[in-house]
């Protein structure tokens, strides 16, 4: 199948590892031209240089009200056009209520969410007429997931702001798309079954109430998410697709 990815170009927000570097990697491999990005220069060098000379990598971060201009310019700048964007960001601390810091919930809020709405705002503005914007949410979005009280505040918050944003841009031909993993095996999944007493034991016990049983694989994900920004999706918008693998029993 055919997704019309060829010579679009998209900017991939935290994609020097983890989901958004599968889909970076999903994105090129279908033919799009890639800006990701990352907090670290040499990372973000790193991974573009990994994919090839359909990416580049530019250091940003995400909590910087500046971001989203430096990156849809970088995208016109290197690639010639600017097709869409993937906001994709680490997860905040880990922690229960009594846990976690005023300054944690305000690093996160600004990198998370306000960060989030700057860049999808700014591509809001620039995009035409077939453009996207997806956002990396969670699971967490229908169901808070314990231990992770920070992002159970904020990722649902974000979906609803993808949402409103979804009705709003409809008329000018903009889609808006959310994708919301569960358990995919990257590090950050590694490292919170880490803070279990036996991750292994975890890691059973987490696979055991998945249908599938086991956990998903990034270039899973990558795939799921590069169908959703390719004009192959054209008309799907304003919805929150899970990939986990059946974890999520609901409809």
């Amino acid at each position: 199948m055919d997704l019309g990815l060829k010579d679009r170009v998209y900017v991939v927000t935290g994609a020097t590892r983890g989901l958004g570097n599968a889909v970076a990697r999903e994105l090129v491999a279908d033919g799009a031209k890639v800006v990701v990005t990352g907090r670290d220069g040499k990372r973000a060098a790193d991974a573009a240089a990994e994919l090839g000379p359909n990416a580049a990598g530019v250091a940003v971060d995400n909590a910087d009200p500046g971001a989203p201009e430096q990156l849809i310019a970088a995208a016109r700048e290197l690639f010639g056009g600017f097709d869409g964007i993937l906001v994709s960001v680490g997860g905040p601390p880990p922690g229960f209520v009594a846990d976690n810091t005023d300054e944690q919930w305000q690093a996160a809020f600004e990198s998370v969410f306000l960060g989030a709405v700057r860049l999808a705002r700014a591509a809001a503005a620039e995009l035409e007429n077939g453009g996207v914007i997806g956002f990396v949410l969670s699971g967490s979005v229908h169901e808070p997931i314990a231990g992770l009280t920070i992002s159970n505040g904020l990722r649902p918050g974000l979906a609803g702001f993808a949402k409103s944003l979804s009705d709003e841009l409809g008329p000018r031909g903009i889609r808006v798309v959310g994708l919301l993993p569960a358990r995919i095996d990257t590090d950050r999944v590694k490292e919170l079954d880490g803070l279990s007493a036996d991750p292994e034991a975890t890691r059973a016990a987490n696979e055991a109430r998945i249908p599938l049983r086991r956990y998903g694989r990034p270039q899973e994900f990558g795939r799921t998410a590069a169908f959703l920004l390719s004009p192959a999706a054209s008309y799907l918008t304003g919805i929150m697709v899970p990939v986990d693998g059946g974890y999520r029993h609901g409809f």
